[in-house]
């Protein structure tokens, strides 16, 4: 017989001390997020009105979509179980209406940004969010993601890939900002905004199906603090 240690597998059933820590680590995991993203928001917006940047104005407003996606994770863990499948549900559809009415927004200050040919100012703020956001997101992104697949949660592994996508976004916005102040290319500012606005629209569509969190479709029973089963709702 093998003298190396046997490792446990980890998920739903594991032990409830250790549940409960993963649980405590994903609702601070959400709050780092949720702070993080009001920052963000703020400093895009701002930065965006005073450029006349759509392209910081819509990843300012994605940040606060994602600040809702944070609030969904805090409110799923709230008491230490697992909240009703129908109250999420209705959550997750609220997120995807947000994120189409961003979509419907950023799409058509895009299209008349680049019909009149109107040039945004440079913003060393905006380029400077982006590289901050570029080094901060993916490390979070991993870190939701572990606790997610130890913890069992589709939810948490969803809020995590959100954060990635951030970071993906952020790379869009800054080779548009850099392309405006380098090479004065204007128009580089609003295709850019587009590509936030389609990736936006995909991102809807998935919250909406309730494919982004996957916790819908086969969802594990409730399970109280004591480890025991709830009747499925």
């Amino acid at each position: 017989m093998s003298g190396r240690p046997v490792r446990v597998g980890r998920g739903p059933l594991q032990g409830v001390e250790e549940r409960m820590r993963l649980v405590k680590r994903a609702r601070l995991l959400a709050r780092l997020g949720l702070v993080w993203h009001g920052i963000e928001a703020g400093v895009a917006i701002g930065a965006g009105i005073v450029a006349g940047s759509i392209a910081l104005i819509g990843f300012g407003s994605d940040s606060l979509i994602e600040a809702a996606a944070g609030i969904v994770i805090l409110w799923r863990f709230a008491s230490g179980r697992i909240s009703s499948e129908g109250a999420e549900r209705r959550a997750q559809r609220m997120i995807g209406l947000s994120y189409f009415l961003l979509a419907a927004y950023v799409g058509i200050e895009s299209g008349r940004t680049l019909l009149l040919q109107e040039h945004p100012a440079t913003s060393w703020v905006g380029m400077g969010l982006s590289v901050v956001t570029l080094l901060t997101m993916p490390p979070l992104a991993r870190a939701k993601a572990r606790v997610g697949e130890e913890l069992g949660s589709a939810a948490v592994k969803g809020e995590g890939t959100q954060n990635m996508l951030c970071a993906y976004l952020s790379a869009a916005l800054l080779i548009g900002l850099g392309a405006n102040a380098l090479f004065g290319w204007w128009w580089a500012d609003p295709l850019a905004a587009l590509v936030i606005a389609g990736v936006a629209v995909r991102e809807g569509l998935e919250s909406w199906r309730g494919e982004q969190c996957g916790c819908y479709a086969g969802e594990e029973p409730d399970r109280r603090e004591d480890g025991r089963t709830l009747r499925a709702r």
